[in-house]
């Protein structure tokens, strides 16, 4: 026990990677291969309690040993800090993170470097929320608007959402909260299934799945399309087929498409009564969004896994280029940035439905889903959460599904601790299970004896 104030003692990083492209689960236009992986934190502490932040970034293979040394170069500006003072205001290790002023130059504030800042950013929020004894949902709806207002960055989205809108907003989102809070914790918060929907899966796998995504009381599903029209047609006539005309049919492009083969291609679709197209271009082409969305409605356009910061979000909201806010919980600047890109959504009137397919994003992106309904918005119409059905027997708290919709979480944390027996065993190259598997590979040695 230590003596003195307690301190975050050491910064561990794993590289944890799932052999996900075996079954094809995960595969899109864009990424036909994917390993899901983590860029996994644990922050150490020497407190009393013997609470740690755990925290990651979702990758998808290849690169994930980039992304966890972009982690551990951050360490200097957490290891010695006060648990207390960082508990109080985990704020302040956003700006120090973002404002480092050599980092910095590798961003600012997008790629590797910023979602490495988001792994650490949910880290403090883990422990955060571990220490009060709450979900973090929960201690998000508890939290004063005042408190909250001092979490978010607001340089360069001032102009569309000020300090003084933000706390206006989270003043009055405080208007019933307690009756919502128990709402949620009685019937969950709604969802929709991507998992029948992969890219590689074969027709029958599809029918299958999509039949037992509605039978587990999900009204909405959701298809991979993108690397070939005629095959597309094929299968969102199958999947509509099997879900019935009063089921949502959303279809995900992964940022295929230009603009204009975006609109021919969902025009294509229009058929099957798609009640989103996701990713139609580049997350960088507002205009392009903007151009697609006035071509292709009533087919609304949604995007947001992979906007960069909140300064790009406040432009597609500016642009009237999206009718569906795609937050990610891993993508960027951890949970002060999602804060910001919540209230700017709530400002312009847009519904928020995260990104949640990988390997512990739902863990993760329930709780700002949560917040928002319970303390913010206050409202889930046309509001789900994206779940796919693997990898959370990883996760010590993981996600309840029932009636196809994600139950509250009730244990104290972000959701984000990882089993310490699925660390050993995936992390990348030398646990148990890639060591297994890289022997199995060797050539027999000329001997006859293994290499």
């Amino acid at each position: 026990m230590s003596a003195t104030a307690p301190r975050v003692t050491a910064i561990d990083t794993y590289d944890i990677r799932f052999p996900t492209s075996r079954d094809l689960d995960g595969s899109d236009a864009m990424n036909p291969d994917p390993d899901y992986s983590a860029a996994y934190v644990v922050l150490r502490t020497d407190a009393a309690d013997g609470h740690e932040g755990h925290g990651f970034t979702f990758t998808i293979g290849r690169g994930n040993d980039v992304q966890v040394a972009a982690v551990r170069a951050l360490g200097h500006h957490v290891v010695g800090r006060s648990v207390d003072a960082l508990c109080a205001d985990p704020g302040s290790l956003n700006r120090d993170l973002v404002g480092d002023s050599q980092l910095r130059w590798l961003g600012p504030e997008k790629g590797v470097m910023h979602m490495a800042i988001g792994a650490v950013v949910n880290a403090a929020w883990d422990l955060t929320a571990k220490r009060a004894g709450k979900p973090l949902w929960r201690l998000l709806a508890d939290a004063e608007p005042e408190w909250l207002v001092r979490q978010i960055d607001f340089r360069y989205i001032a102009d569309a959402l000020t300090p003084e809108e933000a706390l206006g907003l989270l003043r009055a989102g405080r208007a019933g909260a307690d009756r919502r809070a128990a709402r949620l914790t009685e019937r969950g918060y709604p969802g929709y299934t991507t998992s029948p929907g992969w890219l590689g899966y074969s027709d029958e796998k599809l029918t299958r799945l999509a039949r037992q995504a509605v039978a587990d009381g999900f009204t909405q599903i959701k298809l991979k399309v993108g690397a070939d029209l005629a095959d597309d047609v094929r299968r969102c006539r199958t999947a509509r087929e099997v879900i019935g005309p009063g089921v949502r049919l959303a279809v995900d492009a992964n940022q295929r498409w230009d603009v204009d083969e975006a609109i021919r291609w969902t025009t294509a679709l229009a058929a099957f009564d798609p009640y989103w197209v996701e990713e139609p271009t580049s997350p960088d082409d507002i205009l392009g969004h903007a151009a697609i969305r006035a071509a292709v409605g009533p087919v609304k356009v949604a995007t947001g896994e992979h906007v960069q910061n909140r300064i790009v979000f406040k432009q597609l909201l500016q642009a009237g280029a999206l009718d569906i806010l795609q937050i990610d919980a891993a993508r960027v600047g951890g949970v002060n940035e999602n804060l910001a890109i919540l209230l700017l959504a709530a400002k312009f009137g847009v519904p928020v439905c995260p990104h949640a397919g990988g390997v512990g994003l739902c863990e993760l992106v329930q709780h700002l889903s949560m917040f928002d309904y319970v303390a913010l918005t206050g409202t889930t119409e046309d509001r789900v959460i994206e779940y796919v059905d693997h990898l959370h027997d990883h996760f010590l708290d993981p996600v309840v599904i029932r009636d196809g919709r994600y139950l509250a979480p009730t244990a104290p944390g972000f959701s984000a601790t990882m089993r310490p027996e699925s660390i050993a065993r995936f992390t990348y190259p030398d646990g148990e299970f890639w060591l297994t598997e890289r022997a199995a590979q060797e050539p027999p040695h000329p001997n006859g004896a293994a290499a």
